[in-house]
Parts: structure tokens; C-alpha cells; sequence
């Protein structure tokens, strides 16, 4: 079968290639790209994208509290549960979604703009393990002023096709005070990144294929050249397994990822489950 994106380069980043990180017992995290203790000048960043960590971790641990600058930072939960609490709020009991303490579950994504600075810390108050995606994108600039978001995903809505999680805050770099509180996202009902970057995930039945509109259509600035990574978490045992764009070496499974280069905004990029049983699949679409 012949490519319907000839022109698309696709790159594997096999998931037993990656860094991999313990500590304490309490974390276990794969690195995709440079982080912590794992270095590798060929794996800083793709375009906006900075950091996708999959991390475990054990019951009643967590990330103290710790500061964050000058990145936008989200947490994609796979399972289990996380609890968010920040430095711009007083202690208190769980709240609801939005910018209060959030007890973060299956679906949900919780995202930070560290800007100027702020502190939080995740931790699993629950008796289980929490397997979540941790994902670090560049702003489009530093000095921004601090915020958070929760929102939740419908898991319904992502057995259908992918679903936009994140887009570029509509007002732009030169938002105004106002623009920024107000917070509107490019694609309603998304969370809106300070960067031109769209992230969409899926739940792929076997023998079903989904397609990524790439740059989510017009709405992103960089139209030409864009930088697409495709990652397939660990959530169903070695299981789950997908083609893209109809290639043969082009398949990834649990825990692998792709790089997909030389693509256009409103290119369709086709992911196809091969697998044994659904495929959960994230999608990272930056300048």
C-alpha cells in the first residue's frame, strides 16, 4: 500500500531505547527526552516539545513540593490517582477541577504555566500505584504569569476519535492581562498552551484507524514543517500495538514513539491498531 503522506518522515524512538530512571523504590520513569540524570544531545527537544516522561508511582508517595519555571508542564493520567496541590493556594481539602486542588484520576490532565515561578507538588495519596504522563513543553515566552488547569477527558468521546486536549491560548504571545485570565483556547474545550502546539489522544479499537488532522487544521502560525510525535503508553500489558500512515516500519508498540517530520498543517496522519486490544494514543503536534 502505497504512503498517503510520501512526503512525511517517520523516525522510531523504540521504547527500550529511552532513558529510564528509579528512585527511592517509590518512581519508576521512562525518558524520551533529555531529563534529570539521562542526557542524550540527540534527544532535547522536537520543536516545543521538551519532555514526555511515563512514570509510575507507588502508593502514598510523590513529588514534594518543588518550583517550576518559564515551562508549560501537563500530567496525563493513565491510571490510578494524583493529587495536585500548589503554592497558589491555602491548604485545603480536594476542590473542584479548574485552579484548586485537584485529586487527578483516569482522563483527567492537569496543567501548569510556571512563568515567573511557582511551586506544586503531585502526590499518590491512594493505596495504588499511579501510571501518568508527565509532559514539558517551551512557551512561546518566558515571564508569564503562573496558572493552572484541570480538565477531564471523556474516555467515550476518545474511543471515537482523537480528542483535542491542548491548544494554543487564542490570544496569542501578545495576550493582555485580561486575554490571559480569561484563559480561551484556540479549539473550545481544551486546555490553551502558551505555545503553538496541539495535543490530542485516542483510544483505537483493533483493525480501526483514527486520523490526525495535523495542526489541528488552521488554527496553529506554523502551518509548514510541523513536528508531530506519536507515543504509545504501557497500559495493556504489550498488547496494544498501531501502523502509521499505513508503513510497515512504521509500527509501534507499548512504550514506543515515532517523530514524524515534514508534515503540513491539515495533513491526515493515519494511525491504524494492529494489536491484540485497543491502543491508548497520544499525539504531540508542535511548531
Amino acid at each position: 500500500m502505497s504512503s498517503p503522506l510520501a512526503h512525511a518522515k517517520i523516525v522510531l524512538r523504540k521504547s527500550s531505547e529511552r532513558g529510564y530512571a528509579e528512585h527511592g523504590g517509590w518512581l519508576k520513569s521512562f525518558h524520551t527526552f533529555s531529563f534529570a540524570g539521562y542526557w542524550d544531545h540527540k534527544f532535547m527537544n522536537f520543536g516545543s516539545l521538551r519532555v514526555l516522561n511515563e512514570d509510575r508511582v507507588s502508593a502514598r508517595n510523590g513529588f514534594p513540593t518543588h518550583p517550576h519555571r518559564d515551562a508549560e508542564i501537563f500530567s496525563y493520567i493513565l491510571n490510578g490517582e494524583l493529587t495536585h496541590r500548589d503554592s497558589m493556594l491555602k491548604n485545603g481539602s480536594e476542590g473542584e477541577q479548574g485552579k484548586s486542588f485537584y485529586r487527578m484520576k483516569r482522563g483527567d490532565v492537569q496543567f501548569t504555566t510556571g512563568g515567573t515561578g511557582i511551586a506544586h507538588s503531585e502526590f499518590n495519596e491512594s493505596t495504588k500505584p499511579v501510571h501518568f504522563l508527565q509532559i514539558w513543553a517551551l512557551p512561546w515566552k518566558n515571564g508569564l504569569k503562573p496558572q493552572y488547569h484541570t480538565m477531564s477527558f471523556s474516555e467515550e468521546a476518545k474511543r471515537k476519535a482523537f480528542v483535542p486536549i491542548l491548544s494554543p491560548l487564542a490570544a496569542g504571545p501578545e495576550a493582555t492581562p485580561a486575554q490571559e485570565a480569561s484563559a480561551e483556547p484556540k479549539i473550545s474545550g481544551t486546555i490553551p498552551i502558551h505555545a503553538d502546539f496541539v495535543m490530542g489522544a485516542g483510544i483505537i479499537e483493533p483493525a480501526s484507524t483514527f486520523k490526525w488532522t495535523v495542526g489541528a487544521g488552521e488554527i496553529v502560525e506554523s502551518k509548514k514543517k510541523r513536528n508531530v510525535y506519536i507515543h504509545v503508553p504501557m497500559t495493556k500489558q504489550g498488547k496494544s500495538k498501531v501502523k502509521i500512515d499505513g508503513r510497515e516500519d512504521a509500527i509501534l508498540e507499548e512504550g514506543d514513539g515515532a517523530f514524524v517530520t515534514l508534515v503540513n498543517a491539515g495533513d491526515a496522519l493515519r494511525v491504524e491498531s494492529i494489536g491484540e486490544v485497543e491502543a491508548e494514543v497520544i499525539v504531540l503536534d508542535s511548531n
